[in-house]
């Protein structure tokens, strides 16, 4: 049964052995609201690939940093916030990849911000009192 309304959180450290722990914590989540399978999918992808870019780019692979998640589902909005205080970027300085090239060229990575912006319905990056990164990733359930 879909709920109209959900407030979640969950802090793990910035291992990869935590992404198990985040992928179960945002499915659940979703499901809870009224997700089917493939849009649980996406959600989940986007979220792995914001956490896994955090613990690769923000906190170069360093276990003592946290990543704070936050769900937020209201009127049909589900909204991932996804916080840490490692380095900050901007997403603006990251080319478009040409899909083609980067098949042709056999690459591995590099694909998490396309990733995020195609899995998601809206992406948006922020720094929080210059010193917090925070990604806001929003699916809205659409048939309601």
């Amino acid at each position: 049964m879909k709920k109209n309304r959900l407030q979640k959180q969950l802090k793990v450290y910035s291992s990869t052995e935590n992404l198990a722990k985040v992928r179960k914590f945002v499915k659940e989540s979703a499901f809870e609201c009224g997700f089917g399978e493939d849009e649980v999918e996406q959600i989940t992808l986007a979220v792995d690939e914001a956490c896994t870019n955090i613990i690769k780019h923000a906190y170069r692979y360093s276990p003592e940093g946290v990543i704070d998640i936050k769900i937020i589902f209201i009127d049909d909005k589900f909204t991932v916030t996804i916080t840490d205080e490692g380095n900050g970027f901007d997403p603006n300085l990251i080319p478009i990849p040409d899909i083609q090239e980067f098949y042709k060229q056999k690459k591995v990575g590099g694909l998490g911000i396309y990733l995020m912006k195609k899995l998601m319905d809206e992406v948006i990056y922020s720094v929080e009192d210059n010193r917090k990164n925070r990604v806001t990733l929003v699916k809205y359930l659409k048939n309601s």
